[in-house]
């Protein structure tokens, strides 16, 4: 009985706190839309467009709890084209990664009207930050439906339980399931064609949620991956996963070329260096990584010769490492000489070493170029839009990434073990629907999520040839972000044009008159 005064003092700011994010998502409910209107320019053709921000409300099991009472706010921003009507419009919803990233990197990275225009070669510009208009903007193809996952950008969850739950691989497909069923109801698109373009962990959840939706009965016409992450054992260096190790030297022997660390041949061109690396990967290096400790000692000197001439580094490190070079050891190793740091997500990026050449990851020079660009940016145009909240904007949310549950819940006894993978979702979905096509987008300097893992990734998708021949691939010379370089984002939106023709169901755009005054 002593106990009892002493739980109850700790439960009531337990309690406090409860009501707390139950009021504030209850109020992020309760703001109307913020409403606004603008144009861009496509090349001969004005699209005029309205934007409107809201938050979505979605029930602690996702589509299950439809219609309870809502355990989150999840905002949406959409650009729709005034006068088109819904059966001649698709709709296009986009998120980013992480987990735990908002979605302006797509948002004002390539897909929406408005852009963040950051250097080609991975530095970070000069303040102040701004957008422009995007004239490479996708909105030439969908109405665009932007979407923050709970506990990014503003958006939330109502307590602790609908957080851990909507913070896993299934919960937050069954929640962002849920609000693009909530946005065509709300705006009457249910006669659209739908299609999804997710980016790094968003291919992840993108993936799964092409299933998911096609079990609601919704078909979509197309699934757009960049940057892929459906396979996390191809990307995540961990003891007795060997995969990425051999998946990820094409990444580093590209990168390597470009620093100037490659001899002979393989220095030639990014084209050759690739070309060497994925055949030393595929004819010796992969069965090499297999034999472990039986490989001789005349293979093992080949082996390590040759990883370190693709890679660039210095064999003795090569023979230490056992013959495996992870992601980490390549960041702070291929320049070390020049006191440099090799970027992440984009590996043509570097930043400096501290002076006492710590091999401690304190920041990602891939990421840092553009991430203060894009949040100031991001800051002011949200306010122009009309979404002047002033609780932080949660561009990345680490604590989001840290405390991910990975667990797929629909697995049973073994396969509820190991990494996670939405590769088998998406094969499922492309089986089930015949018209469902899929665009994958991969940067040659991404070392979070190389080309080569996205190539292993797709290759291993369970489904036969005639339906594989809907799955196509395409690759850029810059990295994760691969639209912040200009002649990649004009070929992005080539590329995706050349895959909507392909598509008996691609609708031509709904242009306006160029000449028309909105």
């Amino acid at each position: 009985m002593s106990d009892a005064p002493a739980a109850a003092a700790a439960a009531a700011p337990d309690a406090e706190a409860a009501k707390r994010l139950k009021e504030h998502v209850e109020k992020l409910l309760a703001r109307p839309a913020a409403e606004s209107s603008g144009a861009v320019q496509i090349g001969t053709h004005r699209l005029d467009y309205t934007v409107s921000a809201a938050f979505l409300p979605v029930g602690a099991d996702g589509i299950a709890g439809a219609g309870g009472e809502p355990q989150a706010a999840v905002l949406a921003t959409a650009y729709l084209l005034k006068g088109a009507a819904a059966a001649e419009r698709p709709v296009c919803f986009a998120f980013n990664g992480g987990p735990g990233s908002a979605s302006i990197w797509l948002h004002l990275g390539a897909l929406g009207p408005k852009r963040v225009v950051v250097p080609d070669d991975g530095s970070m510009p000069l303040p102040p930050y701004g957008v422009e208009d995007n004239p490479l903007s996708w909105f030439e193809h969908f109405d665009l439906v932007f979407i923050d996952p709970p506990h990014t950008g503003w958006s939330c969850t109502a307590n602790e339980a609908a957080r851990k739950k909507m913070l896993s691989v299934d919960g937050d497909v069954e929640a962002l399931s849920e609000v693009v069923r909530v946005w065509l109801t709300r705006h009457k698109r249910w006669g659209s064609s739908v299609y999804l373009a997710g980016e790094s962990y968003g291919t992840t959840r993108g993936a799964a949620i092409a299933d998911k939706l096609q079990s609601l009965g919704v078909a979509l016409s197309g699934l757009i991956l960049v940057s892929c992450a459906m396979d996390l054992q191809s990307i995540v260096f961990a003891p007795a996963n060997d995969l990425p190790y051999a998946l990820f030297v094409p990444g580093f022997a590209n990168t390597a070329q470009f620093h100037g660390l490659l001899r002979g041949s393989l220095a030639a061109s990014p084209a050759a260096a690739r070309a060497a690396a994925e055949a030393f990967v595929q004819e010796d290096y992969a069965s090499a990584l297999h034999a472990g400790s039986r490989l001789g000692e005349k293979d093992r000197s080949r082996i390590a010769k040759r990883l370190a001439e693709v890679t660039g580094l210095p064999r003795a490190l090569v023979e230490e490492k056992n013959l495996r070079i992870s992601d980490q050891t390549f960041f702070f190793e291929a320049l070390r000489e020049r006191g440099l740091i090799v970027g992440r997500l984009e590996s043509r990026a570097t930043g400096p070493m501290a002076a006492s050449r710590t091999r401690e990851w304190e920041f990602d020079p891939g990421i840092e170029a553009i991430s203060a660009p894009y949040t100031m940016a991001a800051m002011a145009y949200f306010r122009e839009i009309g979404l002047d909240l002033e609780a932080r904007y949660q561009v990345l949310n680490y604590e989001v990434n840290r405390g991910w549950s990975w667990g797929r819940e629909g697995g049973q006894g073994f396969a509820r073990m190991g990494f996670a993978s939405t590769s088998p979702d998406l094969a499922r979905a492309l089986r089930r629907n015949p018209h469902l096509k899929v665009l994958a987008a991969s940067g040659r300097y991404d070392l979070g999520t190389p080309y080569s893992a996205s190539d292993w990734s797709l290759a291993q998708l369970d489904i036969p040839a005639d339906v594989r021949q809907r799955v196509t691939h395409r690759y850029y010379d810059a990295g994760h972000m691969m639209y912040t370089r200009q002649a990649d984002l004009t070929q992005l939106k080539a590329d995706l044009a050349a895959w909507l023709r392909t598509s008996r169901h691609a609708r031509r755009p709904a242009h306006r008159d160029p000449h028309r005054r909105g």
